[in-house]
């Protein structure tokens, strides 16, 4: 079974799209070396999205779970389900990373947790301090803070030159979703 020698924290934000794209593209290529991975999308327990049935065909390599409430969050006042959906997301996310098991971990949208008061900066930190050296960990989503910016190894900011909304162009099925 492959192992990666040394496992290293990256971060993907930006208010432009591609952070969860390009933490799912370094899954596929994870998988294809014969690694292992798992992903906890946060904020994303409701509705379609096309790389829930499409991660399927890597399993069991590549495990996917998501969590969250129905609807959106509202800043300043999230519910009680979604607090409580982000608890559950964070306690299995300490049972992955710590596990060892997994190479690389994916926490998908957990920025957006935090900026939505549905996780602390530091319950984020703290669950960085419980990765073995050989787990890469993915952080993605946008407003990344400075502290965990600064505990990463890599930081990848997604920035906007131009997008299709723009020109009136609705998100398309397989592409956006």
């Amino acid at each position: 079974m492959a192992r990666l020698e040394q496992g290293l924290i990256q971060v993907y934000t930006g208010d432009s799209k591609g952070k969860t794209t390009a933490a799912l593209g370094l899954a596929i290529r994870a998988v294809g070396h014969g690694f292992k991975v798992f992903i906890i999308q946060f904020m994303k327990g409701q509705g379609y999205y096309g790389e829930l049935q499409g991660l399927k065909r890597l399993e069991p390599e590549c495990q996917l779970e998501h969590y969250g409430g129905k609807g959106w969050v509202y800043l300043g006042n999230p519910s009680q389900e979604d607090l409580q959906e982000a608890e559950k997301a964070m306690l299995r996310a300490k049972e992955i990373i710590s596990s060892g098991k997994w190479d690389i971990v994916i926490l998908d949208e957990i920025f957006n947790a935090i900026w939505f008061e549905l996780v602390t900066e530091d319950q984020v930190l703290e669950l960085l301090e419980l990765k073995p050296p050989h787990v890469e960990i993915v952080l993605t989503g946008r407003n990344a803070s400075d502290r965990i910016k600064a505990k990463a190894d890599l930081v990848t900011e997604m920035v906007q030159i131009k997008h299709p909304y723009e020109q009136g162009i609705a998100g398309r099925k397989g592409i956006e979703f």
